[in-house]
């Protein structure tokens, strides 16, 4: 006869260990930010805002790593300065792919400008600054310490507060932009208020999935939370709601099978959840299109 497990002894188990405990602490702040940001993201058709942003955390890393000080200064200073640059050049605070290109290419100069300073001194040859960067691009949350998950937890609850602050004006300028301006919405000033949560929830988020994978934490549960409704307050909280249970699922899994990276479970499932939603919402709408049955 099999013996069954308790799940709660199961949960307990997990959660005895302090860097679990830091990791579903800061995740879960990271992962509603995300969640809630990210949905935005995708009902503005900004999704290639939020990649350019993810090398823009790269480059900022790189420069404050050349440069000797804090790493998520050059995470949270660069990724917000782009953002106002990006809102700044766009039309109404609104940048189209042409602006977000062009910064996403002096971005990239500017990291392998910063790479090669990095690289070339002191900083860039010890093993310390060697791993900072690879945690960078590939995130480091179980390599949190207590300090740095309370700042990020900090930082991400900042951004789901603003976002709770400006969230229905923000969404009706982002479904409307013209019935926006003529109902007295300032779109403009919301755009910029856009670009910066999106520059903080870029640079927090990588602490978590890494600059490389950002985008995906941004985009999949806001996909998901798309095809699944078309109530716009229903779906920015189910967003959130398919970004937290993805990083809970990603770092447990992360945990049971050790070899995995957090960063790859979290995404992994974030982007099943996505996949699902598009085969149910495709589904429906064959059945949906499908004549009517004739009565003999």
């Amino acid at each position: 006869m099999m013996a069954t497990v308790d799940p709660l002894v199961g949960i307990a188990h997990l959660l005895a260990h302090p860097f679990m405990r830091t990791a579903f602490g800061a995740g879960t702040c990271i992962a509603l930010a995300a969640g809630l940001v990210g949905y935005v993201v995708v009902l503005r058709g900004q999704v290639f805002s939020g990649d350019a942003l993810s090398h823009v955390a790269f480059t900022g890393a790189l420069a404050a790593l050349a440069f000797g000080i804090d790493l998520r200064v050059g995470l949270y200073g660069g990724c917000i300065a782009v953002a106002l640059v990006m809102a700044g050049l766009g039309r109404r605070a609104n940048a189209d792919d042409t602006v977000i290109g062009s910064v996403f290419a002096w971005v990239l100069g500017l990291g392998a400008l910063f790479l090669s300073i990095f690289t070339t001194t002191r900083s860039g040859t010890g093993g310390v600054g060697s791993n900072a960067g690879v945690n960078v691009l590939f995130g480091s949350i179980f390599g949190l310490s207590s300090s740095q998950a309370l700042t990020d937890a900090i930082v991400a609850l900042g951004v789901v507060l603003v976002f709770v602050a400006v969230g229905r004006p923000l969404l009706f300028a982002s479904l409307d932009q013209a019935v926006a301006s003529a109902r007295g919405v300032p779109v403009r000033a919301l755009g910029y208020v856009f670009f910066v949560l999106v520059g903080v929830t870029a640079g927090v988020a990588t602490q978590a999935v890494g600059a490389l994978l950002l985008l995906g934490l941004l985009a999949a549960p806001g996909g998901a939370s798309q095809q699944l409704t078309s109530r716009p307050f229903v779906a920015v909280w189910l967003s959130a709601g398919i970004a937290v249970v993805s990083m809970w699922s990603g770092l447990t899994l992360a945990y049971l099978f050790p070899r995995m990276p957090p960063s790859f479970g979290i995404l992994g499932v974030a982007t099943g959840v996505y996949l699902v939603a598009f085969a149910v919402t495709s589904t429906r709408r064959r059945r949906g299109s499908r004549p009517a049955a004739r009565t003999p």
